[in-house]
């Protein structure tokens, strides 16, 4: 059972999750390349352009621990980066949990992916101007959960810790990705928790994935923000095991 971490953090955001699941899984954790302790002076601006090569890692990564029929749970944008792999490479995967995901953060038609073009724009030059100001304005927003100021403040530090051009290239990456082409040729069974009042992935996306991908399940959460795995770790680990036993 594999667990990717979302912008701006490291492994340790699912410190309250993957406990759960030891006694039945080998569990992997990793910090992805920029992100938390890992190798700074390995990370590819040209590499990390766009998230297939962060999926070819996800991959390299199962390869060498001769991982087989992987659970794949990614948080946010590594959810994303799981669907690709399992596109590349369908047969290292048994399923994959989708928690707070969205193929594409801009509005476009009839599609709500959450923000206008103008909105992004100004988000990723607020993040080019002042990293940490940013960071220290945003995080809060992104966790929500507003009356549990500590989880806001987690985030905060974690986004500050994160070296400001990586971030600043992060960011990019992120929120100008559009990975609706992908969905519908999705061949790996997944669960997507999808919480209740999201301002980075609306309960629209969730009901928009479910509809495109063939053999998806679509679990609303009560919990708020887009961080559950921080914020709501009992109903996740609910959802995720009720999911893998069928039930």
């Amino acid at each position: 059972m594999m667990f990717a971490h979302g912008f701006g953090c490291d492994q340790n955001m699912w410190r309250f999750i993957y406990p759960a699941f030891e006694a039945e899984y080998k569990i992997v954790l990793f910090d992805h390349v920029g992100a938390g302790s890992s190798d700074l002076s390995a990370y590819s601006y040209k590499k990390y352009d766009n998230l297939d090569g962060y999926a070819h890692d996800i991959i390299e990564i199962a390869n060498v621990l001769e991982v087989k029929d992987m659970v794949f749970v990614g948080h946010s944008v590594s959810a994303i980066m799981g669907l690709i792999a399992t596109d590349i490479a369908p047969e290292l995967f048994k399923s994959i949990i989708l928690v707070s995901p969205s193929p594409s953060y801009i509005n476009d038609e009839e599609y709500i992916g959450g923000f206008d073009r103008f909105e992004i724009d100004e988000l990723l030059e607020s993040l080019e101007n002042n990293h940490l100001g940013w960071s220290m304005a945003m995080a809060p927003v992104i966790m929500g959960n507003s009356d549990r100021k500590e989880l806001g403040d987690e985030l905060s530090n974690s986004f500050c810790k994160t070296d400001p051009e990586i971030a600043k290239h992060f960011a990019r990456t992120t929120f100008l990705t559009d990975k609706r082409d992908i969905l519908q040729q999705a061949k790996i069974p997944s669960l997507i928790l999808q919480c209740s009042n999201d301002i980075i992935a609306p309960v629209e996306v969730g009901r928009y994935m479910h509809e495109l991908m063939p053999h998806s399940k679509l679990v609303i959460m009560n919990a708020t923000g887009h961080c559950p795995n921080l914020s709501a770790p009992e109903e996740t680990i609910a959802a995720i095991t009720s999911y893998l036993h069928g039930s």
